[in-house]
């Protein structure tokens, strides 16, 4: 039995406040707070998969750095644009 959309919803949030570094909990915080219930199934399985990668290279991919690997290039786009405007 898998999870329902409210229960991954609440762990998504939770793993975007509670990351290794504070830069990103505000960042995917505020996204998760402001724009994560407007993520399409597929969007959150994705969104799930890049809470996995390193603080620091998703610090590096949000600060324009380095480039964003193809696979979460728009759904990094979205976050640093939904989260520059709160």
């Amino acid at each position: 039995m898998g999870e329902t959309r409210e229960i991954r919803l609440k762990r998504l949030r939770l793993r975007s406040w509670r990351r290794g570094i504070k830069e990103m909990d505000l960042i995917l915080g505020g996204f998760a707070n402001a724009g994560l219930s407007g993520l399409t199934d597929a969007e959150l399985e994705l969104y799930d998969q890049m809470l996995e990668e390193n603080d620091h290279d998703l610090y590096q991919w949000a600060s324009g750095q380095s480039a964003t690997p193809a696979a979460y290039d728009d759904l990094m786009r979205r976050i640093v644009r939904e989260t520059t405007a709160i």
